[in-house]
């Protein structure tokens, strides 16, 4: 298995008998050990997470229906999770790993996580979800690739590179949380990395990837940062974006791409230019200051500079709007299934249920906080999942502690678990309404959505008639500009208990996030997975015999 290039090592076993018991899927087996070490990547010495001794950890790489099982060893001295951002785990939020459906992994234990790109392809990544260990590293590029029966609709690049692009603190995790839990704010990064470095322009770049002169390439572009908008752009190219989150889009020429917080684009870049060196520049959108760094594209055998010249980043984000307008999705091709994306007609299903999620900040207690809807999620010692699935969740949380509708001025926030339910199999419309000055992105785990509109100023029901109900992209994060609202469309067909956050993770630490409860009232293994049987228990069903599993 490749990353970047070089070869990763990939523990596999008895895959053939396996296969056999299971139609065919392949299993494919990793050993991860995260520790503590030791990098500068702003040319200051900083304790970072590693994987496997890497800074960013490993790239895994998979294909669709593989099962992958990664046997995790946590080394550090607290717990941690591992979440896999952008993977649906049909059926399987056992395996989302977050800490409303997981217990963390204890300091020196280890974890088998076993999941299932099903039904998807795509550009992803992975990172840590407990406390603030995603400021230190432990996060990694994640790709899922198509099955060979379906075409794709490129010709296949001469390499497939993973670009992650974020925002850093020279600071360590555990002296950034102890800042948020004072009640203090994190301020503007200190850097920009990409592929774990940052480089200077004129200065001695390694290049981080080689392209022969003629061919083409695929870069997966993801920011895998805390707060900040990133726009990333490549001296002398044109980028050519082919697949965003999961979804084959209509293939346009870019001169640079707005990434916001949790998303990820695949582009495809041809070596047109003259052979030399060329810099990649990724650079902070939306700060009073700008923050940016460069990292070296190479042709093959060429010695010759880049030019000190860097591309502009475009102003203002009304430029980053337009541009989310212009992606559309590829109706005719075949995503990881052989019949044509455009073959779901999302814009003909009639809307069940609007939820409306109006962002807070308020003091609570002298401290800052964030929410949803007036309420600051707390989360549990004992996971919600796990209280739900024990039949426990009165002793845990309650559910639908706010309303679809957000009050019309909210001034206090409610410090809980935030817990909403949600009609299985329902078509739901969800608007994440922003009133603050600052940009915003939100994730769902366990699904994609169809992002159909984002517009400034305040969301009412008319808007609707703006909506692009034809071909907006499906994907799992979409951003919110300032004083704006974005709106997205979806089928909760994936029984589960799933979170909605904010992917700026300070926010989402201080409470911006929440949960759906999806439950099948047939409690059926056609909708949803047992327990593993090697789930940790923690809380107040630690120790508990598991409940009488479910059957067809």
């Amino acid at each position: 298995m490749m990353q970047g290039g070089k070869l990763l090592t990939v523990f596999v076993c008895l895959v053939s008998s396996v296969a056999l018991v299971n139609a065919g899927d392949p299993y494919f087996y990793y050993t991860w050990n995260v520790t503590y070490g030791t990098v500068a990547p702003l040319g200051i010495p900083q304790q970072v997470i590693l994987i496997n001794g890497q800074f960013p950890g490993p790239n895994l790489n998979s294909t669709s229906n593989n099962n992958v099982v990664i046997n995790v060893f946590n080394n550090l001295d607290e717990p941690f999770l591992l979440t896999w951002s952008g993977l649906q785990h049909r059926k399987n939020s056992w395996q989302d790993g977050v800490t409303g459906t997981t217990c963390p992994i204890p300091a020196g234990t280890n974890y088998t996580y076993h999941f299932q790109p099903k039904d998807q392809i795509g550009s992803y990544f992975y990172y840590p979800s407990t406390a603030l260990h995603r400021f230190s590293g432990g996060f990694g590029g994640l790709r899922v690739n198509s099955r060979l029966l379906i075409p794709v609709p490129y010709a296949d690049p001469e390499d497939d590179y993973t670009v992650l692009i974020n925002d850093w603190y020279t600071k360590s995790h555990t002296a950034l949380k102890t800042f948020l839990d004072s009640g203090r704010t994190l301020g503007s990064p200190d850097g920009v990395l990409i592929n774990g470095k940052s480089g200077k322009v004129g200065g001695p770049n390694v290049p981080l990837f080689t392209m022969k002169p003629g061919k083409t390439y695929k870069y997966r572009i993801c920011n895998v940062g805390f707060k900040s908008t990133l726009n990333f752009r490549i001296q002398g190219h044109k980028m050519k974006l082919v697949e965003m989150e999961g979804s084959h889009v209509l293939q346009n020429d870019y001169d640079s791409l707005d990434v916001h917080v949790g998303q990820c684009f695949a582009v495809l870049v041809t070596a047109d230019q003259n052979a030399k060196n060329y810099y990649m520049v990724a650079s902070t959108r939306f700060l009073k200051k700008e923050v940016s760094t460069v990292g070296v594209m190479s042709y093959e055998g060429s010695n010759v500079q880049a030019s000190s010249e860097l591309p502009k980043a475009p102003v203002g984000w009304a430029w980053s709007l337009n541009q989310f307008r212009s992606f559309r999705w590829n109706l005719t091709a075949s995503a990881a299934r052989p019949n044509p994306q455009g073959s779901y007609h999302y814009g003909k299903i009639n809307i069940t249920r609007t939820i409306k999620l109006a962002n807070t900040k308020n003091l609570v207690n002298g401290k800052v906080r964030f929410g949803l809807n007036g309420v600051s999620h707390v989360d549990t010692e004992t996971p919600l999942k796990l209280a739900e699935y024990f039949e426990m969740s009165e002793k845990v949380f309650k559910y639908n502690v706010i309303k679809d509708e957000p009050a019309a001025k909210i001034t206090t926030l409610t410090v809980e678990p935030n817990v909403l339910n949600i009609t299985f199999r329902t078509f739901v419309e969800i608007v994440f309404e922003n009133h603050e000055k600052s940009m915003q992105s939100f994730h769902l785990d366990g699904y994609s959505f169809f992002s159909v509109a984002s517009e400034p100023g305040t969301w009412t029901p008319e808007k609707r008639n703006n909506y692009n109900l034809l071909d907006a992209v499906s994907r799992h994060t979409v951003q919110v500009f300032p004083k704006s609202w974005s709106a997205i469309l979806l089928t909760f067909d994936n029984a589960g208990m799933w979170n909605i956050r904010s992917e700026n993770w300070e926010r989402r630490y201080l409470g911006q996030q929440m949960y759906v409860s999806v439950l099948s009232p047939e409690k059926s293994l056609r909708d949803e997975y047992n327990i593993p049987l090697n789930t940790n228990l923690c809380g107040i069903v630690k120790g508990l015999p598991l409940p009488t599993p479910y059957t067809i």
